[in-house]
């Protein structure tokens, strides 16, 4: 990871709020972040915490209320360009967490991948879209004659390759993957996790790994962002993030995650996550860096008795 071109993502602020009954619901509230070039970025959080709507914010899929999005310097939320339209629908790619609700139940396997490069027509013809679509499936581990069958005559874990399939032939520089495994059987999620870490590397792609399973972006991320209710509550480095947590909910996350040792994991206790333990009565919490490259949300003392704990 290297910031010296800056980060190829940054958010600012960014609100998502959806219409319901008798008002706006916020989804996501004032979210900060950025992530840089060949890095992995993971984000982290319980089903309803607001990360799902922020990936499809970045890819557009979501208006965003306020705020900015920031894809190499340029702002793609909101009225864009026609040709700054074309180059986010190439550039960012979405995996999303069903891989057979994701595809075209009705639709060959050939088209299906195809789709994007039909969206921008990215091919001169017929013979090269055909060559596109056979290498995609290959790089993904499945043979290109499988370009003629139907998702239903796939496995799970083959219909979620074929979704990464379908991200790869548009040659993204940033990929959103949406719990790519959560989906699938326990047996097949690390055989999907090591083709994405591999098709990372050999690409140089930048990857933000959405999950609510810390165990599992520990082992695929550089940088891990843990939200709750829409607001980012703790941000730093995978390491940093699982050794020395700072906030409460974090540390909540943490305790929940499973033991591989059955004696250890029987004595385990998990720590439900109190809001009340804040006190922000007269001061209320503010995004802050409280040691070096490691974010938190809270207020002074708080910050002060983080910083004090690691002196």
């Amino acid at each position: 990871m290297s910031d010296q071109e800056g980060p190829v993502l940054k958010v600012r602020d960014l609100s998502v709020d959806f219409k319901v009954k008798g008002g706006n619901f916020r989804a996501v509230n004032k979210v900060n972040f950025e992530i840089y070039r060949g890095e992995t970025f993971g984000l982290v959080g319980e089903s309803g915490s607001g990360k799902t709507t922020i990936g499809r914010a970045i890819v557009r899929i979501n208006e965003a209320s306020s705020g900015e999005i920031l894809f190499k310097g340029r702002k793609i939320n909101g009225r864009i360009s026609r040709d700054l339209d074309r180059e986010v629908v190439q550039k960012i790619q979405m995996i999303f967490q069903d891989p057979m609700a994701s595809l075209n139940e009705r639709a060959k396997i050939d088209y299906i991948v195809s789709e994007g490069l039909y969206a921008i027509k990215g091919f001169k013809d017929e013979e090269e879209r055909q060559t596109l679509v056979h290498k995609a499936l290959l790089e993904v581990g499945l043979l290109p004659e499988f370009a003629s069958r139907f998702p239903h005559e796939f496995s799970g874990g083959q219909r979620q390759r074929i979704g990464i399939a379908r991200a790869l032939i548009m040659s993204p520089e940033f990929i959103i993957a949406d719990e790519p495994i959560s989906a699938l059987d326990v047996s097949i999620r690390a055989q999907v996790l090591n083709l994405l870490s591999q098709i990372q590397k050999t690409k140089g792609l930048t990857l933000m790994f959405i999950a609510h399973d810390l165990s599992v972006v520990r082992f695929i991320t550089d940088r891990i962002a843990v939200i709750h209710l829409g607001k980012i509550m703790e941000l730093g480095s995978t390491e940093e993030i699982f050794s020395k947590p700072l906030h409460p909910y974090t540390k909540a996350l943490l305790s929940a995650v499973p033991m591989p040792d059955p004696r250890r994991e029987k004595g385990k206790r998990s720590k439900p996550y109190d809001p009340s333990c804040h006190d922000y009565s007269k001061e209320g919490p503010v995004w802050t860096e409280a040691l070096p490259g490691h974010f938190a949300l809270g207020n002074s003392a708080e910050i002060d008795a983080w910083t004090t704990s690691r002196t």
